[in-house]
């Protein structure tokens, strides 16, 4: 399956200019991406600073003010493509194989849209005393990936949804009638199952999500604070610049 791909990188202090290793954390984004065989065609959403970090052949659009209108800025580049891979820009632990490995298990299963968790004991034996948020299921404790899988079809109605919970976020009381008594008590008390998120969501959204449980945490490990940026340097440190190479 090969995809058209956006990254968001309309971040935030140039974060996906720090240094990780021998080259900024986009840079190890764009070649984890372009390294799985899936991409057909890339573009970044983000600031004309990093158009020096970019091969040639990935084309930069402007960030919009928010992740949402950076998608939309990014898909306005494809208009014929079928199916977007969004990813944030800030994961430069990203694997070729992890980038394989979602889009083969989102065919499974018939879907709007993908989006990859990976559960706690994933992370911590990968990566031990990795600080993530995480979210206590019925079928496990999970933390939320940084890339979606979306018909370009359903980006719009997305969206659309998308910005009224975030508008709604500062009043507690529209948004827990908007999302629902019994679902929220069922998350509460971690009774929620994946399926019946996967439900409310999609009805939420106005459109069929699935989530995706991916054995890759690298696909989860954002650079947001300090000791994350020191895990990446860490492990990509040391490694050869054409690591992440793969047939």
């Amino acid at each position: 399956m090969e995809v058209d791909a956006v990254i968001l990188a309309g971040d935030q202090e140039g974060r996906s200019l720090l240094p990780v290793g021998s080259r900024p954390i986009i840079a190890w984004v764009v070649e984890a991406l372009l390294a799985s065989g899936r991409i057909r065609r890339l573009v970044v959403a983000g600031p004309p600073e990093l158009a020096s970090a970019l091969p040639p052949d990935v084309t930069l659009v402007p960030a919009g003010r928010t992740a949402v209108d950076s998608a939309l800025n990014g898909a306005a580049a494809f208009p014929d493509a079928e199916w977007l891979l969004l990813v944030t820009a800030d994961i430069p632990l990203l694997k070729p194989e992890a980038v394989r490995d979602f889009l083969d298990r989102c065919r499974e299963r018939p879907a709007d849209f993908y989006y990859p968790i990976v559960s706690r004991e994933c992370n911590e034996a990968s990566y031990p005393g990795v600080e993530r948020t995480y979210v206590r299921l019925r079928d496990g404790t999970f933390t939320g990936g940084n890339m979606v899988l979306i018909k370009t079809s359903a980006l719009l109605t997305c969206a659309r949804r998308g910005r009224e919970l975030v508008r709604l976020r500062k009043s507690p009381l529209a948004l827990s009638r908007l999302i629902g008594l019994k679902f929220i008590v069922k998350f509460l008390t971690h009774r929620l199952t994946i399926a019946e998120a996967e439900k409310h969501f999609s009805r939420l959204l106005g459109a069929r999500g699935v989530g995706i449980i991916s054995p890759y945490p690298e696909i989860g490990i954002d650079v947001d604070k300090e000791s994350d940026l020191e895990l990446a340097r860490r492990v990509l440190g040391s490694r050869p610049k054409e690591f992440f190479v793969e047939g």
